[in-house]
């Protein structure tokens, strides 16, 4: 079952479950072409990367999925692309946070918001990004 297979406000858990594994597997493989491009000195400093970079980004696909799921039961507006901005929102507050940067936690929470909310308008609507077009 994907992401997109269940329903808007429901099953919180499983949609937080499916988004932190998500931005896990996207942390390990950020990190994989990190660790090749910029060698670390040390076996050490090379796991320390990678633990930080795959919990970062594991952390935000949770606090996506929570927020997104939380937003639309306290709402009372499952299938609002809202909800999306505000989860996407939430993440990027996460990243100023650590990286103690408001401007940082500003830029991403309205950049993941932005993504967040078109994306969801765009799978609402039909949008395709690649394949041959519907005529």
């Amino acid at each position: 079952m994907s992401y997109w297979d269940l329903q808007e406000g429901k099953d919180c858990v499983q949609k937080t479950w499916i988004t932190t594994k998500l931005g896990t597997a996207l942390g390990l493989v950020g990190s994989a072409y990190h660790i090749v491009l910029f060698r670390p000195d040390t076996i050490v400093e090379g796991l320390q990367r990678a633990t930080n970079a795959t919990v970062t980004m594991a952390s935000l696909g949770a606090i996506f999925g929570l927020t997104t799921c939380l937003s639309a039961q306290a709402r009372d507006a499952p299938d609002d692309p809202v909800n999306y901005f505000i989860g996407g929102c939430a993440s990027g507050a996460f990243l100023g946070a650590k990286t103690h940067s408001i401007m940082t936690g500003t830029s991403a929470c309205l950049g993941l918001g932005t993504l967040a909310f078109f994306t969801k308008v765009g799978k609402m609507e039909g949008w395709r990004l690649y394949g041959p077009p519907k005529l």
